[in-house]
């Protein structure tokens, strides 16, 4: 089984020479997310989960730490540089970070110009939803991803995210959802919590919810 033929020929050239072959996980879940299904990976770490979800938004060129920041901008200015080299144009894809911490200046410029990606907590994602202004922001998305999900069930911040996720459905329409969580159980419950469609399937570790 390959899933690199699913990406841009320049993208799945630079994955190649970067990391080689895919990993078990990106080999079954690249065709899974490209097909549009709501998808839970649940894998240990170190085993692509952040870039399974990542790359394909990027192939598209259509939330939640700096170093989430960190890993998308690292293959994005690689890509850029690839499709460069080819005389081939790549879209201008902005990134931004909404945090406690993202200073009022940046706030504006978000507001103002929209990114392509956001990379948010749950309570800054619930303040965006709670000004018409980040409201704004936050219409036509087509991915959301939920990265490190395990760390937010059970607690107040797990309430925040998945009120959130909830209250964009009908702002932004529904959108495809991708749940990422370092190995857990039952996944039942995490698939409850991510709003996922309940029938779960396994494959060698790797947890489809459809």
């Amino acid at each position: 089984m390959n899933a690199l033929p699913l990406f841009h020929p320049l993208i799945a050239q630079w994955f190649t020479e970067r990391y080689g072959l895919p990993t078990d996980v990106q080999e079954q879940g690249w065709p899974k997310i490209a097909s549009g299904e709501h998808v839970l990976i649940t894998a240990p770490t170190g085993s692509g989960k952040t870039l399974t979800a990542f790359l394909w938004a990027i192939n598209q060129l259509k939330a939640l730490n700096n170093d989430i920041y960190r890993n998308l901008m690292g293959p994005l200015n690689d890509l850029k540089e690839v499709f460069e080299q080819n005389r081939i144009p790549f879209p201008p894809i902005r990134v931004r970070t909404r945090s406690g911490d993202t200073p009022q200046s940046d706030r504006r410029v978000m507001l103002r110009h929209p990114p392509e990606i956001l990379i948010t907590t749950p309570e800054s994602l619930n303040l965006l939803l709670s000004s018409n202004g980040g409201r704004t922001v936050l219409q036509g998305i087509s991915t959301v991803i939920l990265d490190e999900i395990h760390g937010v069930i059970g607690n107040k911040r797990g309430t925040h995210l998945i009120t959130a996720v909830d209250i964009l459905v009908p702002l932004s329409g529904e959108f495809q959802r991708i749940a990422l969580s370092a190995t857990i159980r039952p996944l039942e419950t995490v698939a409850e919590f991510a709003l996922l469609p309940f029938s779960v399937s396994v494959e060698q570790g790797i947890w489809w919810v459809r």
